[in-house]
């Protein structure tokens, strides 16, 4: 990194799924940020919500950190280009501290990832119904990491008087058993800065009422009662990260086309990965903002389609009742405008998508199908998709990775490509590509094979050389 500021990294884990990591870390942005600190954020692990908490924090985007869909060199690198001119970045981790991709081992953990990016971590513990067990539970967590990178304790959901008696048992048992490990102070429960979740995780910043009151609410208790000053010192202990000279992506001496891609981007629709639109940024591409809820028609002028997941599930209604927009995907699609469609973009391409109403709203049917509520996590986790055959952006013998996480199916899920877990013990059919249009439930990682990007580019500049872009199809 050419860059000489010293940038702090620091990781705030926890002992489990719903042990209050968002709040800690979006309190904590949010003090360090009154501060005057320069900041950046991250999530571990494919998460879209969590990151959309922290940006409504920074006002800037949070970066995924995945050792699944990053090789270890390039996930430095990405870190690194994301941190420039930052004092400090805060990642929050994932599910618990050693959970991966697998019941076997830590892989793709946190705790792996903290280990390679050399990210010092403070464990948040929650305490309700605990109180000398919490020493029990440390001592799993201490001594079970050989990589030693948890460097401080938070307690969570604990109130003052208990905090202020069980503290110096903690400090004394971490002293007499030698662990570099400092407690950090406490957040007690705060009812009116309570985070509500959805069966993806939390529900969207845009649902809190009052999203900001609770963002300061948290930011004066950390301020209160955790150890900010020892947080930071921690951070700054990290040590310089090593990367290659050139940064994950960047490619000179080549100059780039200049192409507009259109990407939903409203409450339905908003799950993106900021790497993925970093790479099409880096290829050339401008992302124009739109909405399918709220806009007439898509963009003018434009050269591609990106369609991501969300939640068009609770918007189907809406989403169908704007007959305008249907109408100019539905023939912007048929005048062969290149699409990538994910999970929830994959079901609004479809015939009728069933509504949280119980209600079957049409779509814009561009794909045959509909889409239904199932009641039950389907497929969920990590994947590698393998091409059945050759396809437009994704070519026979190579693959790609991404995740899927969803309660709605689909009647018809494709069968171009089959997912793999990666056990391999695990595999089914899906996909569709239609003309120009590659859709299914997969939320894919373009910087696992850059190609497929490359291809999706070079579609769309196809497309306008030959004069195509920016029809008024379906205007």
């Amino acid at each position: 990194m050419s860059d000489t500021k010293k940038t702090g990294r620091l990781l705030i884990a926890g002992t489990g799924s719903g042990c209050g990591k968002t709040s800690i870390v979006c309190g904590l942005l949010r003090a360090y940020q009154k501060r005057g600190l320069a900041l950046a954020a991250c999530k571990c692990g494919p998460d879209y919500i969590d990151p959309l908490f922290h940006e409504k924090v920074l006002g800037i985007p949070s970066e995924n950190l995945d050792l699944f869909f990053h090789e270890p060199g390039m996930q430095k690198q990405l870190l690194a280009r994301h941190s420039r001119g930052a004092d400090l970045v805060v990642a929050e981790g994932v599910m618990g501290y050693y959970d991966g991709m697998s019941l076997e081992s830590p892989k793709g953990s946190t705790s792996e990832i903290a280990s390679v990016l050399q990210m010092p971590v403070a464990l948040v513990v929650p305490c309700r119904g605990m109180g000398h067990s919490v020493l029990a539970l440390l001592k799993g967590y201490l001594e079970y990491e050989t990589a030693g990178q948890i460097r401080a304790v938070i307690l969570n959901g604990i109130t003052g008087r208990t905090y202020e008696k069980l503290a110096p048992v903690l400090e004394q048992w971490l002293r007499e058993n030698g662990h570099a490990v400092r407690l950090a102070g406490y957040l007690p429960k705060i009812a009116d800065a309570e985070l509500k979740s959805r069966h993806l995780g939390l529900i969207l910043p845009e649902e809190v009422e009052a999203l900001q009151e609770k963002l300061d609410l948290l930011a004066g208790q950390a301020e209160e009662t955790l150890d900010l000053e020892l947080l930071l010192q921690i951070a700054e202990e990290a040590p310089d990260l090593e990367t290659g000279e050139q940064e994950a992506g960047e490619e000179e001496g080549t100059e780039k086309p200049k192409l507009r891609i259109a990407a939903a981007k409203d409450e339905a629709f908003c799950f993106y990965y900021k790497d993925n639109l970093e790479l099409l940024r880096q290829l050339g591409c401008e992302i124009v903002p739109f909405s399918p809820l709220h806009d007439a028609v898509l963009p003018d002028g434009i050269d591609g389609l990106i369609l991501a997941g969300g939640y068009p599930e609770l918007y189907a209604k809406e989403l169908s009742e704007n007959v305008s927009m249907r109408e100019s995907v539905l023939q912007s699609l048929k005048g062969g405008l290149p699409c990538l469609a994910e999970c929830g973009g994959f079901l609004y391409l479809k015939e009728e998508l069933e509504g949280e109403d119980g209600m079957m709203y049409p779509m814009t049917g561009f794909l045959k199908g509909r889409g239904y509520r199932t009641h039950t996590l389907g497929r969920f986790g990590y994947l590698t998709l393998e091409p059945k055959e050759e396809l437009l952006f994704l070519k026979r013998g190579e693959t790609i990775r991404g995740h899927e996480f969803h309660y709605w199916d689909c009647t018809e899920n494709g069968d171009r490509c089959l997912a793999v877990k990666p056990d391999g013990q695990r595999s089914w059919e899906c996909m569709e590509e239609k003309q120009q249009v590659f859709a299914g439930f997969a939320h894919i990682s373009y910087d696992s094979n850059p190609a497929f990007a490359k291809r999706f580019v070079g579609c769309c500049l196809e497309r306008r050389e030959k004069g195509n872009a920016g029809d008024d199809m379906g205007k």
